[in-house]
């Protein structure tokens, strides 16, 4: 059976995250969070909670060889960081996005040719890195229509092909079915290949439009957790949404939907 885990970046979000965290604990899930550097990790590390994943870096890019430089410092900066809070998975993104989630090395359509062998070398020092200090990075789709434009290899069949292309444990990929619904669509096809080919490090949940949690949209979350059950998925799924209304309201909405009948 899969793992649930809510981010505690977009719930509970009048409280310090120290306090997010064990909310989320209390009511059974693990927590998630983004760029490690604005929290207080020592007061993570009090916290009972299982911190099951954050941001892999602070800075950089994939494919130029400065930014590349970049993401890599920062990356070991983190993965010295997720050792102060017990976490075990990093998670990246096509390249670095500012505070309003906005790319710091935008593309526009497809990412040349040229950029993939350069993209998929830095992955490869990437999940070096991951595998000797015993962590996991996950390579993260986005959609580039609503939240993310400009972002290169942000869709679901990109990071897959680039997870695969690298063939290392430690890189895999966040397959974000918000995301992937409102580039790709088909998700629980794309949910059977990914983890087919055995490259998937963690699926990441909220419902269309309006990134809420399951139950709000359009998406048929019970019959993807069907899916996974079927599967045999034993990996994490974790809310990456905003609360509609109350947050409790919003994790028992996803515990619904992801407990199958």
């Amino acid at each position: 059976m899969y793992t649930l885990a809510v981010c505690a970046e977009m719930v509970f979000r009048d409280l310090p995250v120290e306090e997010r965290v064990l909310r989320i604990h209390d009511a059974g899930f693990e927590a998630e969070i983004w760029d490690w550097s604005r929290h207080d990790l020592a007061a993570l590390a009090r916290t009972p909670a299982v911190i099951s994943s954050m941001t892999g870096y602070l800075r950089g890019t994939l494919t130029d060889p400065e930014g590349a430089a970049e993401l890599l410092r920062t990356a070991e900066e983190s993965v010295r960081a997720a050792e102060r809070i017990g976490c075990r998975r990093l998670n990246l993104h096509g390249t670095g996005l500012d505070a309003e989630g906005l790319p710091v090395a935008p593309v526009t359509g497809e990412a040349p040719g040229p950029l993939w062998p350069a993209a998929v070398r830095t992955l490869d020092r990437i999940a070096a890195l991951g595998e000797s200090a015993g962590v996991v990075f996950t390579l993260e789709n986005l959609n580039t229509a609503v939240d993310h434009p400009g972002v290169p290899f942000a869709r679901a069949a990109d990071t897959l092909a680039l997870v695969a292309a690298v063939g290392r444990p430690g890189l895999r990929m966040n397959l974000d079915l918000y995301h992937a619904q409102i580039g790709e669509g088909n998700l629980i096809e794309l949910v059977r290949r990914a983890h087919g080919l055995g490259l998937i490090g963690e699926i990441q949940v909220a419902d269309v439009p309006g990134r809420r949690e399951p139950g709000t949209g359009e998406i048929n979350y019970p019959a993807v957790a069907r899916a996974l059950t079927e599967l045999g998925y034993e990996g994490t799924v974790a809310m990456e949404a905003w609360a509609s209304a109350d947050s409790e309201l919003a994790l028992e909405r996803f515990r619904t939907a992801f407990t199958p009948a």
